[in-house]
This record gives structure tokens, sequence and C-alpha cells, in this order.
């Protein structure tokens, strides 16, 4: 997974403005089929002939992967005019914090980016404490659970490789931020009155649907906010957000489950994506400047 921004950065250097968000959003698709096909294919292998042999699996497969990408991928993908443009000024770069704060403080990252986080995260909290919710609250062995999570990923590389791409040829990038915001906010009411699985089954097309067009929408209107030789620092600030929710979700989703139970999260969910749509109804991103020199 760590791979992924990397893979997104060479598809936004490699595709238009206008068909970043379908690009962004096949590519979510593969990693999709991968996490899915990978999983069963592991199971049954580790089950048929011992954990030895999904990893040397893993290891032949990882392996091509590298060749392919030394073989296919092209060494450079920014134009020569992006390449030296840096030459007057500092080069960005993950772990230099003067560049982080720059890029931030541009006008159209920092409200995306706080989008991307604020709205997210009360589904994130739910996602990291799903395992418990599955045994504890829906009362699911381990074997429904994972049905359950096959589903959601299967929703996921639809979405994700066959809805968004259409979408964003009809709308513009804000309407489906806006919809998204929209969507948690259903879902977070729907979650807030669940009692049983099969109600979050109804609810998991419109939680993928707004966490899949949330993560390709504001991944495009980043990239397009900044410079291009800018949009390497900037996917992988996006893709922190991931790993931010999973280091605050143990502790933060546990305390609220613990002390509330489920319905919480979708109190939080409903509350805080309408103040996020409020917000971006009040005031549009297109109005924010443009984009980096």
């Amino acid at each position: 997974m760590h791979t992924l921004p990397a893979a997104q950065m060479v598809i936004t250097d490699l595709t238009a403005p206008t068909e970043r968000p379908a690009a962004l959003g096949r590519l979510g698709l593969c990693f999709g089929i991968g996490i899915i096909f990978g999983s069963l294919l592991g199971g049954t292998l580790n089950t048929a002939y011992g954990i030895q042999c999904p990893a040397i699996l893993a290891f032949v497969v990882t392996l091509l992967g590298a060749v392919l990408s030394f073989t296919c991928v092209p060494a450079t993908t920014k134009e020569a005019s992006v390449q030296s443009a840096p030459q007057g000024g500092t080069k960005a770069s993950v772990f230099d914090l003067k560049a982080i704060t720059r890029l931030l403080l541009l006008p159209r990252v920092l409200p995306v980016f706080l989008v991307k986080v604020i709205s997210g995260l009360p589904s994130g909290l739910f996602l990291v404490m799903f395992s418990i919710i599955s045994m504890d609250f829906f009362q699911l062995e381990a074997a429904q659970a994972g049905y359950l999570m096959s589903f959601f990923g299967i929703l996921q590389m639809m979405i994700q490789g066959l809805v968004i791409g259409r979408l964003s040829t009809h709308f513009p990038e804000e309407a489906l931020l806006r919809s998204s915001v929209l969507v948690f906010a259903v879902v977070g009411l729907g979650m807030a009155l669940m009692s049983s699985v099969l109600h979050f089954c109804f609810l998991m097309p419109g939680l993928v649907f707004s966490l899949c067009t949330l993560n390709v929408v504001t991944d495009s209107m980043l990239t397009k906010a900044v410079s291009a030789s800018d949009t390497g620092t900037m996917l992988g600030l996006s893709a922190s957000v991931q790993p931010l929710t999973r280091t605050l979700g143990p502790t933060l989703g546990g305390l609220l489950y613990r002390s509330y139970g489920v319905p919480i999260f979708g109190h939080v969910q409903l509350m805080v994506n309408l103040l996020v749509l409020l917000v971006l109804w009040k005031k549009p991103l297109s109005q924010k400047g443009e984009k980096a020199r």
C-alpha cells in the first residue's frame, strides 16, 4: 500500500487534469482487485500448503512488479520545463517541514485538505473499530465478518472503477465533493438508527461511495492546486491522512464506543458532515485563488 502515492504521482503526471479523477479511480480499482483476490488466494494457499507458500508467491509477484515498473514506467514522468523549474528555489520533500507548510498554506490546498481530514474522520473511526463492532454489536463470526468486508471491497472496486470516472465527466469536482459530504451525512443518520447488520448492508453503498469520491476528488483537486513539481509531495501528504486516522482511531474510537455505543459514530458523522457541507455551501472552494505556479 505504500506504493499507492507513488503510483498516484505517476498517473497525475501522465494524465490531463480533466482525465485525472477517472484515472485515479481506475488506479484504486486495481488496488481493490489486488486486495480482494490476494486475500482469497493467500488464505487458500495458507490452508493448503502452509504460511510459507503465500509468502513465497508474494515475493515472486512483488519481484515481477518491480521488473515491470523499471521496464514499463518512464524513468521521468515530469516535463523538462518542470524539472528545471526548482533550480532557483527549494525542492519539495516529504521531510521538509518548510516545503510542507508552504504547500498547505496555498489558497486552494488547505481548504481541500481540511475537508478531506474532517469529513472522512468519523467514518474512519468507525472502520477502525469495525472488527470489534462486527463481533460485539452485530454478533458476527469471523467468517461472516470477512464476507462483509469482501462485499465492502467489491463495492469499492465498482464505484472507483465504474462510477466516479463517469460522474467526473458530467459534473465538476466541487459538486462531487459536496455530494460525497452530503451522502456522508445521510449515512451517518442511518448509522445512528441502525440495529442490525442488514441495516448496515443497506448503508454500505452510500458509505463506500462517499469514501471513494472524497478520496479521489480531493486527491485530484490537491494535485491541480500545486505546481507539477510538487504533486509527489502533495500526494504523500494526502496519503498521510489514513495513517493519522489509524493512529487516533483505536483510542478515540474505543473511548466513544465504550461510553456511547455504535450510534455515537453516526451522530458524529452526521453533525461533522452537515457542518462541512454548510461551510462548502457558503464558501465554495472554486473561489479560493488560483493554481500554484
